[in-house]
């Protein structure tokens, strides 16, 4: 690794998120929305509830659309997917990507995970991305890529710019999206996720796609070095899957933060030179549990920087 020693952050930028700890197919698909999916929406203020009926499963998502969106002008659309057990509402909450969609102009859509019974706990709603949810047979990859037909529908979508981002769960399930929709999903951001075992050994994807991970190394949820019991995928061999599919620099480039007085630092990893000038990211923070960081909590805006970098590409990389 390339290191370089940055200097002590004593600057504050608050855009984001609060803190929490929110406990297939193939890619041949259509852009026109399927004639029989009738979706039916509650509207309140900007944020709207939705519900539809998918493969005979009641689901949901909410989706927020900035008041003064241009109409004449298309936008991008971010997928926030809550963790094991979370649920919309909740991820609403933390994230606060609603702000930042006001103030950068583009839709946001919460979708609502699945009940999902386990020994571990009994109709936890969960993401279908392989690992610890092998047993499940909702096909999510295909209800993501059914909000999207819809949204692209109805709303003026830069249908180059679709983005998914999720916490925990909804971090695997981003990867599983990358890799089953590729066609579809730009770019995407992982806090405290990882890729599945499944996931890992099937990933199709078919476009360098550019990634974000946000990891503490103090998180025994979804441990660092991986948990092969559980189907979870290292964080060092997750990225290193995206830098060598995105034929990057086979070592990053690393910069480090130190915060001396709070007893912690972050290191910034960086996969450069990669094809269509993507990149291949990851932030470490070194006390950092599982959990979706804030400046006041961590140092770190998880929310501001994930659309900081998702949002300079697009499906065919970085945007001019």
């Amino acid at each position: 690794m390339k290191y370089k020693l940055l200097p002590l952050l004593f600057f504050l930028i608050s855009c984001g998120g609060s803190s929490s700890s929110d406990s297939e197919s193939g890619d041949d698909r259509s852009s026109v929305t399927p004639p029989d999916l009738v979706i039916s929406c509650t509207k309140a203020l900007n944020t709207n509830v939705c519900n539809f009926e998918h493969k005979g499963l009641d689901r949901s998502f909410y989706i927020h659309v900035p008041n003064n969106i241009d109409e004449l002008n298309s936008i991008p659309l971010l997928f926030a997917l809550h963790g094991f057990g979370g649920s919309a509402e909740r991820i609403m909450g933390y994230s606060n990507f609603q702000s930042i969609a006001d103030e950068n102009n583009f839709i946001v859509i919460f979708p609502q995970g699945s009940p999902f019974e386990t020994v571990l706990s009994s109709a936890a709603s969960h993401w279908n991305s392989g690992g610890w949810t092998i047993g499940s047979d909702v096909d999510d990859v295909d209800f993501i890529d059914s909000i999207i037909n819809w949204t692209t529908a109805t709303y003026n979508i830069d249908q180059e710019r679709i983005y998914s981002t999720g916490m925990s769960n909804g971090g695997f399930m981003s990867y599983h999206l990358a890799c089953n929709l590729g066609s579809k999903i730009a770019a995407i951001a992982s806090v405290t996720g990882s890729m599945s075992k499944q996931t890992f050994e099937d990933c199709n994807p078919n476009h360098p796609t550019p990634v974000l991970q946000i990891h503490g190394a103090a998180d025994f949820t979804v441990p660092y070095s991986g948990n092969s019991a559980l189907g979870m995928e290292s964080i060092p061999d997750s990225l290193n899957y995206w830098s060598t599919y995105n034929a990057c620099d086979p070592e990053p480039v690393v910069a480090v933060a130190d915060f001396f007085e709070e007893s912690y630092s972050i290191e910034y990893w960086s996969y450069e030179n990669c094809l269509n000038n993507t990149q291949v990211n990851l932030i470490l923070h070194s006390t950092m549990g599982h959990l979706w960081p804030s400046m006041n909590s961590h140092s770190i805006s998880a929310s501001a920087d994930i659309w900081r970098f998702l949002s300079k590409y697009n499906i065919y990389g970085l945007i001019d």
